[in-house]
């Protein structure tokens, strides 16, 4: 498979682990990767999707660690 592959919404259902109805919404939203439509499938480039979870996890790592207390 090549970095550009395309991925249907239950392929990325999958690879994420969160239902096609919460991918939906996210799209609606705005949220998730970007995808676009082929013949009236919603689908997502394999390296668009690896771009998006890199982020989710960049955006993770610099968030503040809770801390019981602190002011």
């Amino acid at each position: 498979m090549g970095e550009d592959d395309l991925m249907t919404t239950a392929e990325l259902s999958r690879k994420i682990k969160k239902p096609v109805g919460t991918l939906r919404q996210w799209r609606h939203r705005g949220f998730g990767p970007a995808g676009f439509r082929v013949g009236g499938t919603v689908v997502y480039r394999r390296s668009v999707v690896e771009a998006w979870i890199t982020e989710q996890e960049r955006a993770e790592s610099q968030r503040a660690p809770y801390r019981p207390g602190a002011a």
